[in-house]
């Protein structure tokens, strides 16, 4: 990888399906940034994604940036309380996250992170927020408990993206 080049990108992935209530909540926080960003335009090679979760258009997504912002609906277990968000740095293991028990879809965002670390396709850094949710049935709309994160998590991710944005912007 050109390190020179990923030190300019950010990519900032929203993993879910709108039409799964909870489960739509990494891409809700996407959109969320896409309109704060009309208003007040995020720094220079920012890239906004949402996907599926799919192992390949995840990698893909992360694929040559510096620092990649993953958002993912996730179950936890024993205690689950919705709308709780964990900040996590898989570079320092994901704690918690066993072989399939991290994130909402078939494939665990674990499972992934392991296959592009084997696969050398890790960006140079990854943070990932974890949204615990209430309801991942078929339909639209993000339970309360979960809406009510959305804002404050876009927030944070704007303040990560500024923290780790090169000065000369």
């Amino acid at each position: 990888m050109d390190f020179t080049a990923a030190a300019r990108r950010i990519a900032v992935i929203g993993v879910g399906n709108e039409y799964r209530h909870d489960d739509g909540v990494g891409w809700a926080v996407v959109a969320g940034l896409a309109q704060r960003g009309r208003q007040r335009p995020l720094p220079r090679g920012v890239r906004l994604t949402r996907t599926d979760g799919d192992p390949a258009r995840l990698i893909s997504a992360w694929e040559h940036v510096h620092l990649a912002v993953v958002v993912d609906a996730a179950y936890a277990h024993p205690d689950p309380r919705p709308g709780r968000v964990h900040r996590l740095r898989p570079d320092a293991g994901l704690p918690g996250a066993s072989r399939g028990a991290a994130g909402s879809h078939g494939f665990a965002l674990g499972d992934t992170i392991r296959l592009a670390r084997v696969l050398d396709r890790l960006p140079v850094e990854l943070l990932l927020y974890a949204v615990e949710v209430a309801d991942t049935s078929l339909g639209t709309g993000l339970s309360p408990q979960v809406a009510a994160v959305v804002g404050p998590l876009v927030q944070q991710i704007e303040e990560d993206i500024v923290r780790h944005s090169p000065a000369d912007r």
